[in-house]
């Protein structure tokens, strides 16, 4: 799982471009085996330090419910506090790592059944956010200039591949993706952030 998400499943070897991107264990794949922790990791990623109560306002849950979770994420290793940002009690976090990447069948076939449940709550929360941000694009679509519904993508394929080939697409898929990175500062005037999905997973043929 790689980006500004949590759970992007991405090949071991695919180029992370030298970011701070964490890979994960069995440890702190229990630690973020509950939706809320990996939309409140998703969201510090994505839009930066932020409070419990400002976290809570943005994804519609208790402060109370925010804070206990970033505590836990904070005791994974994955969020941490950012004292310069506070000011009185007030209490910020930030995301420690850009990114995650984990190699789902090593733990699809983990000994532990605690593993191989935390990795399938993960898959369908990723699964069940690609969802989510696709149908949230469709119905802002008619908000945005033509020029940006003109550049967007809803495409799918067909392939027959090896396992081999299949692994090999998807690395180099992951390579292209990398190589735009950066090519467009922050804040320049016309652009915007965009996220792009990749899915690759065998079908039984007729």
């Amino acid at each position: 799982m790689t980006e500004n998400k949590t759970g992007r499943r991405a090949p071991a070897d695919a180029p992370a471009g030298g970011r701070n991107i964490h890979n994960i264990n069995a440890r702190t794949l229990r630690t973020l085996a509950h939706p809320l922790r990996i939309r409140l990791l998703n969201a510090l990623r994505e839009f930066g330090p932020a409070t419990a109560s400002g976290l809570g306002e943005r994804l519609g849950e208790s402060s109370g419910a925010t804070s206990y979770h970033l505590r836990q994420l904070a005791e994974g290793g994955l969020v941490e506090d950012a004292p310069e940002l506070g000011k009185g009690r007030e209490r910020w976090w930030r995301a420690v790592h850009e990114g995650s990447i984990f190699e789902s069948a090593d733990f699809l076939t983990h000994a532990d059944p605690e593993v191989r449940g935390a990795i399938d709550l993960v898959m369908h929360e990723v699964a069940t956010t690609h969802a989510q941000e696709l149908n949230t694009w469709l119905g802002t679509m008619s908000e945005w200039p033509q020029v940006w519904r003109r550049s967007s993508d809803m495409s799918d394929f067909k392939l027959h591949l090896t396992p081999e080939l299949a692994r090999e697409l998807s690395q180099k898929l992951h390579a292209v993706v990398e190589s735009y990175r950066d090519r467009v500062p922050e804040g320049t005037e016309g652009s915007a952030a965009v996220r792009t999905h990749l899915h690759v997973f065998p079908r039984p043929s007729e």
